[in-house]
């Protein structure tokens, strides 16, 4: 049995890490720990939990001291110490946070305000996100866990990026997300009176997936990508919805675009790309690490609209995650993750 720890084990991503790996055959929680709730059972945060988990938080070194593999939940700035700690003691290390995503030490200043504290270590990090990037992730010890709409839009329009089927141009990320993707501390815009009934862009043009996004883009097609990408928060606590809009290249059709997407996703367990006429919907992929891929064309425009949908807790954090240590330890990446969506 694998031994996972977890660090931030009482936020949303840190709770939902416990969800999934409580039935993971193949892994069990070694140690959690919590700065909040530090000493407290698990299942007194969350009584949903009694029984099933009653683990107490624990200290950090604890959790890296009993583990084999170490998630670490937690805000951006507070993994790199962590993650050269778990290093160091020959542990794997699956950061759900900021701090190994982006390779520019300058686009990482530039949108959250921090360094690099170690380059020789972010060197040896690898962005996980797997449909695209198995092969670098297989063996390696340090994970990058990309967050929901950094996995959502890229899982959108890749097929037609790679296969340099759309322009590079104008690519517009027009993104929907559920409340829990602000994390379990409460705030005005979280507040239930000021989110029921209501729906709003925020950060328009500035949010800080904006680079991952586009280094993921770039990776694919081989080119600079500058997106326009606009998130907006919706009434829901689960999902993320991501619609993403390209001018079709010159002389391609619809069909060669389908057949691409077929074609790339065809053995991808995790992506479901739906038929023709059909929309993906957050719906159909709650509490699993499905992501539904639908394609549509507007004639009159000449545009791609590529809708993508999923669990931001699970495909989008928590799930990628355990799919990530399947890899590292040789797994079938299925395993623990083949959770069907409630159908209501």
């Amino acid at each position: 049995m694998i031994k996972a720890g977890i660090v931030g084990a009482t936020g949303y991503a840190g709770a939902e890490l416990v969800r999934l790996l409580t039935s993971h055959p193949q892994a069990e929680i070694s140690a959690i720990s919590s700065v909040s709730f530090e000493g407290q059972k698990l299942s007194d945060v969350y009584p949903s939990y009694t029984f099933l988990n009653d683990m107490v938080c624990e200290t950090q070194d604890v959790v890296v001291e009993k583990s084999d593999v170490i998630f670490a939940a937690l805000p951006h700035g507070l993994s790199q110490e962590l993650a050269e700690k778990c290093i160091s003691s020959g542990k794997a290390f699956i950061d759900l946070g900021a701090d190994f995503r982006l390779e520019s030490e300058e686009e990482y200043t530039e949108w959250y305000n921090g360094t690099f504290l170690d380059k020789e270590l972010h060197n040896q990090a690898v962005y996980g996100l797997p449909e695209f990037f198995r092969d670098k992730i297989k063996g390696k010890k340090l994970i990058a866990n990309p967050g929901c709409y950094t996995t959502c839009s890229p899982l959108a329009i890749a097929p037609a990026i790679a296969n340099k089927l759309v322009s590079t141009k104008g690519i517009i990320c027009d993104c929907k997300s559920g409340v829990t993707g602000a994390g379990r501390k409460p705030s005005q815009g979280s507040h239930f009176p000021e989110l029921n009934e209501g729906f709003h862009a925020y950060k328009v043009a500035s949010h800080r997936h904006t680079p991952e996004i586009e280094q993921t883009l770039s990776k694919l097609s081989g080119e600079k990508v500058i997106i326009t990408f606009v998130p907006h928060l919706i009434p829901v606590n689960r999902g993320i919805l991501a619609t993403v809009y390209a001018d079709i290249n010159e002389g391609v059709t619809f069909e060669q675009i389908r057949k691409a997407y077929e074609e790339y996703y065809k053995d991808e367990f995790f992506v479901r790309l739906l038929d023709d006429g059909k929309v993906a919907d957050i719906h159909n992929v709650k509490y699993s690490n499905f992501c539904d891929v639908s394609i549509h064309y507007d004639s009159r425009a000449n545009k791609l609209v590529a809708c993508a949908a999923i669990d931001n807790m699970v495909k989008g954090a928590a799930g990628q995650a355990i799919q990530n240590m399947n890899i590292i330890f040789g797994l079938d990446e299925k395993t623990g993750l083949i959770i069907v969506p409630p159908a209501f």
